[in-house]
């Protein structure tokens, strides 16, 4: 075996996550950027259970997919009722999609308790159910609901389930682990007693309650899975599903034996951020891979050694997956660090002058509440402050702010802001919103706008704040973090006080600067 297939269920088993919501536009999108990445199935979703999943079907019925097979989700047919004028079975029919995936049970206590049939007649209900689908020339994948549980309790009629779906005409059997508590040991156990040669080929379905997903999917394939399922960034039911983001590396780069199962791997880190983009949801950093942090170095000694050979600190090229190096600015980095921060601006050496003070600085500024590892747009403007490279986008001269509420009304804030621009020019700006923060971001645009047009591109995408001495209870110090985008480009600025506001503003006019400094002014739209 040198190919896996990778079966993606995030339209599916991922919108179960908590949290997780797709418009029927979003859905489309992410279809074509998992068929452009090179999966070999998407499942879109279950067509019986609302207009909007109908829709999707109707819809992504006419796109020209380049890679992949859609596929539509349902389960067997009821008790004691004819396959013929089973709804579900209709639904999955009417969504004709090439490949069809239904759903079963395993295990005998679901048998009689949920579905509240006879073992019986759960046997006839998945012969008749994927007899129907394969007498419509639809390639059928039998997902076997809580396999490894059912196995478990009672091997013999997990084995009757199998056998059934194999003799019905089953294209592929998915070993379903539902709960998510089986252990990658056990996976290659079970796997490893289960009948070759008389079964149809077999696939996996891990969710990630013990945080073995992965591992387990990785288990099955050395025990013989030629099919894993899974999502994009690992969301799904609870705890989630196994994360194709790890999966997908792991099987091509990391196996003995390294598996072909996507063509575009290059292509990982962004297909991951496109979907956690359309579910609005910040990307986690510490996602192996893909993550910001993946291939992020802190220690000043790992950064000196990354700088004399990355791969003595990283297990791959970050760029494989499409992900990028990035030297993390702390108080525990060193000189390495920062000159790896300052090629841009020159050659710079760990001896240099500004190199040993850039490390000074960095250093006696996070002892007082700073930190740049997750706002190094401000950490480049301190830079270019040392280099004599910065060019201030205006100069306060005050602002004042003032909140009220009257009576049921909700609370608002009136705000004055007052400035000195190049040339002299005084400007003055005013606005009301409904916090200090957003007032004060709405009063410099109103002073600026007409001298900086670029402002309008910029949005404030992320607020937090962190009080750093709260033993001081309402005298704390707070470290406030503001994530900026133009659309394309996202950066982060940070600001540290007593005063929350002051915070802000620090925060909020770094995010300002540094676009300025770094876009505006290096293409020459400098404004007025």
């Amino acid at each position: 075996m040198d190919r896996v297939t990778i079966y993606d269920t995030t339209l599916r088993d991922g919108m179960q996550g908590t949290g997780i919501n797709y418009t029927l536009d979003d859905k489309l999108a992410i279809a074509l950027q998992l068929d452009a990445f090179g999966l070999d199935y998407i499942e879109g979703g279950f067509p019986l259970s609302s207009r909007k999943e109908a829709d999707f079907f109707r819809l992504v019925r006419h796109e020209k997919l380049a890679h992949a097979r859609m596929a539509a989700f349902g389960s067997t047919r009821r008790p004691h009722h004819p396959a013929s004028d089973d709804p579900n079975l209709r639904a999955l029919l009417d969504a004709e999609t090439p490949a069809v995936t239904v759903v079963g049970k395993a295990w005998t206590e679901h048998v009689h308790h949920v579905l509240r049939t006879s073992l019986a007649e759960n046997l006839l209900m998945i012969r008749d159910s994927v007899e129907a689908l394969k007498r419509e020339g639809r390639e059928v994948i039998f997902d076997l609901e809580h396999f490894f549980d059912g196995y478990k309790q009672d091997p013999a009629y997990a084995l009757e389930a199998l056998r059934a779906a194999t003799e019905a005409g089953a294209d592929c059997l998915v070993l379903c682990d539902t709960n998510g508590g089986t252990l990658p040991a056990e996976v290659g156990r079970i796997m490893g007693e289960l009948p070759r040669g008389k079964l149809a080929c077999l696939g996996v379905h891990f969710h990630n309650d013990t945080e073995t997903a992965v591992a387990n999917s990785l288990a099955a394939v050395e025990a013989g899975a030629v099919q894993v399922q899974g999502t994009i960034n690992g969301w799904g039911e609870r705890c989630g599903n196994a994360n194709l983001c790890a999966v997908v590396p792991n099987l091509a780069l990391k196996m003995q034996r390294p598996l072909t199962c996507s063509p575009n791997l290059q292509h990982l880190t962004s297909l991951a951020r496109f979907v956690a983009e359309k579910a609005n949801i910040i990307p986690d950093k510490r996602q192996p891979y893909v993550g910001e942090a993946a291939f992020s170095h802190k220690a000043g000694q790992h950064a000196d050694v990354v700088a004399k050979d990355p791969r003595l600190m990283e297990h791959i090229p970050g760029d494989l997956v499409g992900n990028e190096r990035r030297l993390i600015l702390s108080e525990l980095a060193g000189k390495s660090t920062v000159v790896k921060r300052l090629d841009k601006y020159g050659s710079f050496d760990k001896s240099s002058e500004v190199v040993r003070e850039l490390t000074l600085r960095l250093k006696e500024l996070e002892e007082t509440g700073y930190e740049y590892e997750a706002a190094e747009a401000s950490f480049d403007l301190i830079v270019r402050r040392a280099l004599n490279r910065y060019r201030p986008l205006f100069e306060l001269r005050n602002y004042h702010l003032e909140s009220f509420k009257a009576t049921d009304s909700p609370a608002r804030t009136v705000g004055r802001i007052f400035l000195s621009a190049s040339g002299g020019k005084e400007l003055m700006g005013a606005a009301v919103g409904i916090g200090p923060v957003e007032t004060l971001d709405y009063c410099l645009r109103d002073a600026l706008a007409s001298r900086h047009p670029f402002l309008a591109k910029i949005k404030l995408v992320d607020f937090a704040v962190r009080v750093l001495n709260p033993e001081r209870a309402t005298a704390a110090r707070v470290r406030v973090f503001i994530i900026s985008s133009d659309g394309e480009k996202t950066w982060s600025t940070v600001g540290v006080s007593e005063n929350i506001v002051e915070a802000s503003w620090q925060a909020l006019v770094d995010a300002m600067e540094y676009y300025y400094n770094n876009y505006v002014l290096e293409t020459g739209e400098a404004g007025q």
